[in-house]
């Protein structure tokens, strides 16, 4: 190889260098940041919607109708004069089994 054709493979092999920073790593970082902002920007879809449920939840138990229902099941609260019947349930037995109490 005559010294001229060196360099021009040397020129050559500097400028696919060059290519190689200007274009292709650049572009992976911009699609590296396109993938983030599409999975940043589904996580804001995602957490808008349990803001407008949990904000409609936040309107309707402001509601009478809901807070007499929480009272009435979660503190068993009446209104004077009512009566309060609790149903227990039956106990359930297996066939086939026999339990035995040791005095």
């Amino acid at each position: 190889m005559t010294r001229g054709a060196r360099a021009r493979l040397a020129l050559v092999a500097l400028a696919l260098v060059a290519i190689l920073f200007v274009f292709v790593f650049p572009t992976r970082s911009y699609l590296a940041q396109r993938r983030q902002v599409s999975n940043a920007q589904h996580d804001v879809d995602v957490l808008r919607d349990q803001n407008n449920q949990l904000e409609a939840l936040a309107t309707h138990l402001q509601s009478r109708s809901a807070i007499e229902g929480m009272a009435r099941d979660q503190f068993h609260r009446v209104y004077p004069g009512e009566q309060v019947y609790e149903t227990v349930p039956a106990e359930t037995t297996t066939p086939g089994v026999t339990t035995t109490t040791v005095p």
